[in-house]
């Protein structure tokens, strides 16, 4: 991991470049050491690999953390403070560059180079809400069900690399005869969904979507539950509440950047003011 100090004003900054931005896009990472090297003393690290990055948020010491990224970078580092239990006491910045952008473009963060580089050094704190289910999973901006066909994408765009592994096995492997599967479509659900106890729609109801986001304050999250629709179109079903708990048999759900599942049941809670992120001054 390679390191690098300059110095400008008292204002004391950690920048972690993530690889992924690193090697789509080298000259806005290049623009932006510039910008934030100019307005305050930066120490900017090039992590290699996941553990790198984790090691160098850790060592942070009083410098404040500025990811160089693209949404997978951003969720990594909330993560890995949330699960320290150091998300309260952190104030952390982000800096859009990959190919994943649409969790921070709605977060408020700008989306150009100079723009997102400004805004770390002349932005101010806000406190926004954030989803934490039970198995400690973090969401920051909106979860979704169903999610098969995000799933895919989600795994193409975060592993491009399995495609030569794949390829390489079947150079050294026999082929075998491939047996024919029918291929997952997403179709309907059958979901029991609560939101702070009561129920909203039940497992007898087909739906099309469940869609979970975390208010922008006063603690509450937003749900929309979709019917399938037979000829007219359904209305949906719309609920606030703390907490979200839906049950029903495997399904997965697309949260920021990811993808997870299968489970049976998960609830969600809002946790107020979770998350401290600079952003431009209103």
């Amino acid at each position: 991991m390679a390191e690098v100090a300059t110095s400008a004003t008292s204002d004391h900054l950690l920048v972690v470049i993530d690889p992924v931005a690193r090697q789509t896009d080298g000259e806005s990472v290049r623009i932006v050491k510039d910008v934030l090297s100019a307005g305050a003393a930066t120490k900017v690290c090039l992590p290699e690999g996941p553990e790198e990055f984790a090691r160098a948020l850790a060592r942070r010491g009083s410098r404040r953390p500025v990811v160089v990224g693209d949404d997978r970078a951003l969720m990594r580092a909330v993560v890995l403070l949330h699960r320290q239990r150091e998300l309260a006491e952190c104030v952390l910045s982000v800096v859009p560059v990959g190919p994943m952008l649409g969790l921070a473009h709605a977060l408020g963060v700008p989306m150009g180079a100079v723009a997102a580089a400004r805004a770390v050094l002349d932005g101010a704190e806000r406190r926004l809400d954030m989803l934490v289910d039970d198995s400690d999973g973090v969401v920051l901006g909106a979860l979704r069900i169903p999610a098969l066909v995000a799933q895919e994408e989600s795994v193409e765009a975060a592993r491009p690399w399995l495609r030569t592994c794949q390829s390489l096995v079947r150079t050294l492997v026999p082929a075998r005869p491939a047996r024919e599967t029918a291929p997952a479509l997403p179709g309907p659900s059958r979901l029991r969904v609560e939101v702070d106890g009561v129920t909203l729609v039940d497992l007898d109801q087909p739906l099309e979507s469940v869609s979970v986001t975390p208010g922008s304050d006063g603690g509450l999250a937003s749900v929309e539950v979709r019917p399938l629709s037979v000829g007219a179109e359904a209305s949906p079903l719309l609920a606030t509440g703390r907490t979200v708990t839906v049950t029903g048999t495997d399904f997965r759900y697309r949260a920021d950047a990811g993808v997870a599942g299968p489970v049976r049941r998960r609830t969600w809670t809002v946790r107020e003011g979770a998350l401290g992120l600079v952003l431009p001054g209103r």
